[in-house]
């Protein structure tokens, strides 16, 4: 265990300079965090891989036993469950934390112990959703959770667990959500105007409005739920007068902007890593920024699509078939000018190029079978088919995974200090590209032939057998692309190139610091004057038209950047993770015993006052040293 230099305060030790496995427990550090976020959602990406592998083998053929239709329910729902919120949500979370204050000359975000908050509630509702395993009673529900089916006369505890870890999770993201918020519009460095800002910065925040207006509605949905499965309510109960289609409705008004919480972070990658490589300005800056904003504002009206077979009626079916087509617009702006900033570049297919360009075609081809169900006959055939399931994943995977992994290959110079490999990152992103290709467009095939989703097994002799099989070959070359992947992060870790400052000629603020970034990021707060502000100190504009590198404005060597000795940063803090720990508790006992529910109580009015009393930085510390870590300048030095 590495040592830490702990100040006491009050009836509580206070970290000041930690180093190892405290550091990580009690830092409030962007960096850190963003870092933690990316590795527990990478590790619970391998979770929802292998749920998926298993329902892969089951329907590998007609009739196979792999796993018992009970068992096939539970890992159904728990997949879609884990990608969409415990995969995908997090992964854009990761870099929303590393990035936006670096992106934004910033040297922190707004409230670092708020954002430690957010982490660790994450990762315990995480637990929490996932504990339901080891007590042999996982949700079996679906994601959607569709009523009558998610009451006490059709599930087990299951979906108690479900309910209680979509709260616990909710909490963490609206947490982070409000901190964005106030990071984006309050810490910009100055003359970085809100048109000066990078893409990504712009897609966070309209992501982060999105988060805290559309979990309140699947909150109050799941509480109800929760009231009818423990105290007996009828919300959702047929037989009592109420109807299952009030559930359809909150959980599709949550669901559909939440689509958008997922795929806007891959757009903003997209539009910074596709001027970089092309080393041209994004095409259109403008107008992708307002497309970005008009798609967060659509998202509320088309949730209505998912329910065209229910009965709405032909006016209700009307209106959101329309506005279904109208939100292809936007989204159809910003692929015309990503395409039109590749025009006439000149382009580097990096691995993190060929990732971007790859979301874009993908991303197309799901974008347009998303079209295709704003046309009601068509989408009444297609309902409730495999159809979907392939449209879902062309989105999803396609599109949101693609985008994160080209910004995973983009922005890991600047992260660890060290290069990727590039041959070995280009063998992985074609494994992925044909797997992925493999995996899910027979699927639409499956759909148009009226193969139903979500079904444990099917006969001999109905005509799915050989693309099931095929479907499932796709997976065993997306998982031989994961372990690339994985040797391309070992190989950089143990042999790595050293990236320097500034290894793909960029242009935004995050690239003209340290690699990686020191603890207080920026030496001197820059001053910004320009779109691309970091591009414009490179590079000023010849003859020609053409840009001519200036020497001046190039990325300065860690020695000329300072080592901040007169910098205050925030101190560590271990209420964050025993907030965090006493809310799961709570809701942990509500499924277990009540006794837990007590001793969570406690423990977080315990946290949350003494949080209130504990000064952002501890009056021991002066300040961040040479390596980073604050420095205990008391006399005598800190107790351990």
């Amino acid at each position: 265990m590495a040592t830490a230099s702990i100040a006491k305060r009050g009836m509580f030790a206070r970290p000041i300079a930690p180093t190892g496995l405290w550091s990580w427990i009690t830092t409030i550090d962007h960096k850190r965090i963003g870092a933690l976020y990316g590795v527990t959602a990478f590790i619970l990406f391998l979770i929802g891989g292998v749920e998926a592998l298993l329902m892969r083998l089951q329907l590998s053929q007609a009739e196979a036993g792999v796993v018992t239709p009970e068992a096939f329910n539970q890992l159904f729902t728990m997949h879609g469950t884990t990608m969409i919120f415990l995969v995908i949500m997090p992964m854009g979370a990761a870099f929303f934390n590393f990035m936006i204050p670096l992106m934004i000359g910033a040297r922190d975000v707004a409230f670092p112990r708020l954002n430690a908050f957010s982490y660790w509630t994450f990762l315990f509702g995480a637990i929490l959703l996932n504990a339901s395993f080891f007590t042999g009673s996982a949700p079996d529900v679906g994601w959607f959770a569709y009523a009558p089916l998610n009451g006490p006369g059709f599930s087990d505890t299951g979906v108690d667990y479900w309910i209680l870890g979509l709260q616990v999770l909710g909490v963490a993201s609206l947490a982070a959500a409000f901190n964005f918020i106030v990071t984006i519009i309050n810490l910009r460095a100055p003359g970085m105007s809100m048109m000066k800002l990078p893409v990504f910065v712009w897609m966070t925040l309209v992501v982060s409005f999105l988060i805290i207006l559309a979990f309140p509605v699947i909150t109050v949905a799941i509480t109800l739920l929760l009231f009818d499965r423990q105290f007996g309510t009828e919300f959702f109960n047929s037989a009592a007068g109420a109807s299952p289609l009030v559930w359809q409705h909150l959980f599709w008004a949550f669901g559909h902007p939440e689509v958008y919480i997922l795929i806007l972070p891959a757009m903003g990658i997209v539009s910074e890593v596709l001027p970089v490589f092309s080393k041209k300005p994004l095409f259109g800056y403008t107008t992708v920024v307002l497309a970005g904003i008009i798609i967060g504002f659509m998202g509320w009206g088309v949730w209505a699509h998912h329910m065209f077979v229910t009965g709405l009626g032909p006016v209700a079916n009307s209106a959101f078939a329309i506005s279904t087509m109208f939100i292809a617009v936007p989204t159809g702006i910003k692929i015309f000018n990503w395409l039109g900033t590749l025009w006439g570049g000149s382009i580097r297919f990096t691995t993190s190029m060929l990732f971007s360009i790859g979301f874009i075609l993908l991303f197309t081809i799901g974008g347009i079978s998303g079209v295709m169900h704003s046309v009601v006959p068509s989408d009444a055939q297609q309902s409730d088919t495999y159809f979907i399931v392939a449209h879902l994943h062309y989105v999803l995977f396609g599109g949101a995974l693609m985008g994160i992994f080209s910004g995973i290959y983009y922005w890991w110079p600047k992260m660890t200090g060290r290069m990727l490999n590039e041959t070995l990152g280009k063998l992985h992103f074609w494994l992925w590209f044909l797997g992925m290709n493999i995996t899910f467009f027979p699927m639409h095939f499956l759909g148009l032939d009226g193969m139903p989703r979500r079904v444990y097994t099917y006969s001999e002799g109905m005509g799915w057998d050989f693309w099931n099989a095929f479907a499932t070959v796709g997976v065993f070359v997306l998982g031989l692309g994961l372990l690339v992947f994985l040797q391309n992060v070992w190989h950089s870790r143990k042999n790595g190139e050293a990236a320097g400052n500034d290894p793909w000629d960029a242009r935004t603020l995050e690239w003209s610091i340290p690699s990686p970034p020191p603890h207080y990021n920026f030496a001197q707060i820059p001053h910004v004057y320009e779109r691309d502000d970091f591009w414009h100190k490179k590079y000023a504009e010849g003859a020609d038209g053409r840009p001519v590198r200036t020497v001046q404005g190039a990325a300065p060597s860690s020695e000329e950047h300072g080592h901040g000795h007169n910098i205050h940063m925030p101190t560590p803090s271990y209420y964050p993770i025993l907030l965090s720990a006493g809310l799961t508790l709570i809701a942990g006992g509500l499924v277990s015993h009540i006794s837990v529910s007590v001793i969570g109580g406690i423990l977080a009015l315990f946290a949350l006052y003494s949080w209130v009393f504990e000064p952002p930085t501890a009056p021991e510390t002066q300040t961040a040293g040479p390596a980073g870590h604050a420095r205990d300048k008391r006399r005598g030095g800190g107790k351990r």
